[in-house]
């Protein structure tokens, strides 16, 4: 036998074995890659809920002790005792560390969109809490803002996450046909 003929099936091992390890890898890229975009794309859309999710609660918080205050319309009074307040500096605390994940996991247009909403809520708890002149048009102003800057923030989540658009139709009135527009004479007095 010759050399040549002893070498040609290792050759053939050789190349068949390169060949198989070349398309193994070119398959399993683009498969890794999916499977840790589905991973990241999981975190970010808890880490996108759960702040959103405390940030509407604070909002709602402040909201009622601004109705307690007089400054805005609502049933639901809630004075600001200094367990409230505790209360809501632990909630502000968890929101904080909520929005550290996000400048991890978000884009800069959703990181953007919030630091707004960040802005918008420290305005409603310091109009709240009496710490800036309040009345009425003051608050309402900034609970607007603050609605405009939260759908900003879902509608950049949701786009960040390549999901359809979330919005409402513009025919649905907020606030509701059913609900007056407040009296203030009938606002909370506070205290």
């Amino acid at each position: 036998m010759s050399l040549i003929s002893e070498a040609l099936p290792l050759v053939g091992v050789v190349v068949g074995a390169a060949t198989s390890y070349l398309v193994s890898s070119a398959n399993e890229r683009p498969r890794w890659r999916r499977q840790q975009s589905v991973r990241w794309d999981e975190r970010r859309l808890n880490a996108y809920a759960e702040y959103g999710h405390a940030v509407k609660e604070l909002a709602h918080r402040y909201l009622r002790i601004a109705v307690f205050r007089g400054i805005a319309t609502g049933s639901a009074p809630l004075e600001p005792t200094d367990e409230l307040l505790g209360e809501l500096g632990e909630a502000e605390g968890h929101r904080s560390a909520l929005s550290e994940g996000l400048w991890l996991l978000g884009d800069a247009a959703t990181n953007t969109a919030t630091v707004r909403v960040n802005h918008c809520l420290w305005h409603l708890e310091w109009l709240a809490r009496g710490l800036i002149p309040a009345d009425a048009g003051a608050w309402d102003t900034a609970f607007a803002e603050y609605r405009t800057a939260r759908q900003e923030y879902l509608e950049l989540a949701r786009a960040s996450l390549d999901l359809p658009s979330g919005e409402t139709r513009s025919d649905v009135a907020w606030p509701p046909s059913w609900r007056t527009p407040p009296d203030p004479a009938r606002r909370h007095p506070g205290p």
